[in-house]
């Protein structure tokens, strides 16, 4: 099931089953939505906004970041011996991930964080990533208010939305004090993070993962730098890849929609004098959010889209560290396993965005680098990411091979038209196309893949259309062999 945004679910019934399915459910309106718990509710609404400190914006990020703050332990600034530690890691990884990869290098900074500088430092991407969400979520929530519920709010509707910026915020804020305490990297969460160009990593909570695993604490480092640096290259040398992670988001919070058939509890039970409730009833999927075919659509892109970079990093850093860590094999499957079992982090990231960010196709994902690396080499297999439309699909993830296969042979049919114009010499060029090279271009006009956005606006949808499975875990997909 779906998660839906900042607690934001479908309430359980009485048998503690999801109740996914809402035909049936009775009109509030016209159940006897009781008017004059409203007006008391926004009575007491005013009475609460007039001392709250105001927020531009559907999440009151001040109010997260405090909370996050609170509940995070006043660990000491990150010792210069741990940040020499991080640098000479950093540095020892690139030189290794040069024969792995064809991207340069691309962090010009190298850091360490305590857990209050890493919620401190990621706060602005959080806000690019759950803005729309909560601005979306706000705005279904008032359209689906009943008309006369409206007509009698009237002005204190802004105010409404004013305590629903604080509810977020609050919400978001514990989210992040747990996330904090678990991550180990800037892109721990398969995400850039931190700054631009800024390889991080946290040196307390590197210290207890290795002791955890009994690994040695430099070992364990030394696999976080070579999987950071890894990141960092990646994200700098695929400028669209960050802006296609943030559109998708934004793609999915213009899917959503609410049922608010809830409305009568929240009338009867909403105190916003209490934040604690007001969290309480958020968790508990006062309003539910209704899952679409378009935000399973959209899910599926990003689920692929995160896949194909952890899956990448796995590669490249497997090939990086090869035989000088004795222990890259262990650490490296605790962290899919970490991944694949959705850890506090992934958890958080879930309930915060209402999408289950874990690449639960990692495996599929690393193993159709590894073979391309194999078919293609190195710089042929990165080339693969200068354009979304290159890349593999969620349906080629379900055959990775037949991908690596169908690939190969579409190159080695260019090779031999490559050649074949060669042997022709100077006079190809007054003739018409051959029967091959015509043939192939009809080939290619035929497929039946549809075709990625620009890397401004990646993966949107036809207004009214729904994309042909292009990021559908079940549905078809054949590759476009003519980007090869």
């Amino acid at each position: 099931m779906t998660n839906f945004p900042f607690g934001f679910g479908l309430p359980a019934d009485d048998s503690g089953n999801d109740n996914n399915n809402r035909e049936g459910q009775p009109d509030p309106a016209a159940s006897g939505f009781d008017m004059t718990q409203l007006g008391a509710m926004l009575s007491q609404l005013g009475a609460m906004m007039s001392s709250a400190t105001p927020s531009a914006g559907p999440v009151n990020y001040d109010l997260a970041k405090q909370m996050a703050m609170q509940a995070l332990p006043n660990n000491h600034p990150v010792s210069s011996v741990d940040l020499a530690a991080v640098r000479d890691a950093v540095a020892l990884a690139e030189v290794w991930l040069d024969g792995a990869t064809s991207f340069p290098a691309g962090a010009h900074k190298v850091t360490a964080w305590t857990p209050k500088e890493w919620v401190e430092a990621t706060m602005p991407v959080w806000q690019e990533l759950c803005s729309p969400i909560a601005d979306r979520m706000g705005g279904a929530m008032l359209e689906g208010l009943p008309e006369e519920a409206k007509a009698q709010a009237g002005p204190m509707m802004a105010m409404l939305g004013s305590v629903g910026g604080m509810a977020f915020g609050s919400h978001l804020g514990q989210a992040l004090a747990q996330l904090a305490s678990e991550v180990l990297t800037s892109t721990d969460i398969g995400l850039p993070m931190g700054p631009a160009g800024t390889a991080v990593l946290l040196p307390r909570a590197l210290a207890e993962f290795g002791t955890s695993l009994g690994i040695d604490s430099d070992q364990a480092r030394l696999f976080m730098a070579a999987r950071e640096a890894a990141h960092q290259r990646l994200y700098a040398s695929v400028p669209w890849l960050r802006k296609a992670v943030i559109a998708t988001i934004a793609q999915y919070a213009a899917t959503i929609t609410v049922d608010f058939s809830a409305a009568e509890g929240l009338a009867a039970n909403f105190n916003p004098a209490d934040m604690a409730a007001i969290e309480q009833s958020l968790n508990q999927g006062m309003f539910s959010a209704v899952s679409t075919p378009e935000q399973e659509w959209v899910l599926g892109k990003l689920e692929t889209m995160l896949a194909l970079v952890e899956g990448w990093v796995d590669t490249v850093v497997s090939d990086a560290v090869g035989d000088r860590l004795p222990t890259a094999s262990a650490l490296s499957e605790t962290l899919r396993r970490r991944r694949a079992t959705g850890g506090p982090a992934e958890q958080t990231f879930a309930s915060l965005i209402g999408m289950e960010l874990r690449p639960r196709r990692l495996r599929a994902a690393a193993q159709l680098w590894r073979s391309l690396g194999e078919s293609r080499g190195i710089d042929g297999r990165d080339t693969l990411w200068s354009d979304p439309d290159l890349l593999p699909t969620s349906a080629d993830l379900d055959d990775p091979q037949a991908f690596v296969a169908t690939d190969k042979q579409f190159n080695e049919l260019l090779s031999s038209l490559e050649g074949l114009g060669t042997d022709l010499g100077d006079g190809a060029t007054t003739t018409d196309p051959s029967p091959l090279t015509f043939e192939a271009s009809s080939t290619a006009e035929s497929t039946d893949r549809p075709v990625s956005d620009s890397p401004d606006s990646p993966g949107a949808m036809p207004d009214g259309a729904m994309p042909d499975g292009a990021m559908d875990e079940d549905g078809p997909q054949t590759p476009d062999q003519t980007s090869r």
